[in-house]
């Protein structure tokens, strides 16, 4: 699949979606945002993606949102700047929600600055492998606006709350070093590998039960907000399901064949 916007490749199970306005630093469009759902939905559909890869073309992750779309909304009739941004919200929030509850592991591959959403985006994977060309921002601040694309959710969980406040209340940018020492970045390689090595990162991550990984993920991803008991209740839902999975059954009877 190849279109204007957004490129997705897929080889070997692993799915790669690549940002493709780079005149832009690949900003977040109206138009854009569509064909991201449409890409994000039809990978989580396919059984036979295991893993997927989503990087920026040319020198920028993403830029964030379009500036053109928010002098767009700033001129719209008094009357409906409240609900056509209300409305925009609750297609960014769709858009983030596809990303991050992806029943398969993630991985943003960031090749340049991820600045605003770009920097959401990336936060809303499962994990940041970047370049020494990456650099992140949360640049909302600037405009006069807080994050809404999920990363007063995710950056406390990753560098914790008084870190997240002081990026967030300055908008500074982070360049790769400190964001990897800060636990931004899971990762760091060298631009002509970055890709590479995400793609081979998604591999190894996706290997082992397809349903496994999307149950396990499903509830790692709440247990900061649930209780041990609700943690060990949805853990023991989630087995059940395991044991009827034909990989499951598959994997015991070869150990056992192994053994015998």
């Amino acid at each position: 699949m190849s279109t204007s916007l957004i490129q997705l490749q897929i080889e070997g199970g692993i799915a790669t979606l690549t940002f493709n306005r780079p005149d832009k630093r690949n900003a977040m469009s109206d138009d854009m945002r569509t064909e991201f759902i449409h890409a994000l939905e039809r990978v989580a559909a396919d059984k036979a993606i295991r893993a997927l890869v989503l990087t920026g073309a040319g020198k920028g992750f993403c830029a964030g949102g379009d500036v053109a779309g928010m002098e767009k909304r700033m001129n719209a009739p008094a009357g409906e700047i409240a609900f056509n941004g209300w409305h925009r919200q609750q297609r960014v929030h769709y858009t983030q929600a596809l990303l991050h509850t992806m029943p398969k592991p993630v991985i943003a591959a960031v090749n340049g600055a991820a600045s605003g959403l770009g920097a959401d985006t990336a936060l809303a994977c499962d994990f940041i492998i970047a370049s020494e060309w990456a650099s992140f921002t949360w640049s909302y601040i600037h405009r006069g606006i807080v994050p809404d694309g999920g990363g007063m959710y995710f950056l406390p969980r990753r560098i914790g709350l008084p870190r997240a406040k002081e990026l967030i209340f300055t908008g500074r940018k982070v360049a790769v070093d400190e964001a990897l020492a800060l636990g931004i970045v899971d990762r760091r390689t060298s631009a002509d590998r970055l890709l590479a090595d995400a793609q081979e990162w998604a591999r190894a991550l996706s290997q082992g039960s397809a349903t496994a990984l999307a149950l396990g993920k499903r509830i790692l991803d709440q247990s900061f907000e649930l209780s041990a008991e609700q943690v060990f209740a949805q853990g023991s839902q989630a087995q059940g399901i395991c044991y009827t999975s034909t990989e499951h059954r598959e994997s015991v009877m070869a150990f056992l064949g192994a053994r015998a």
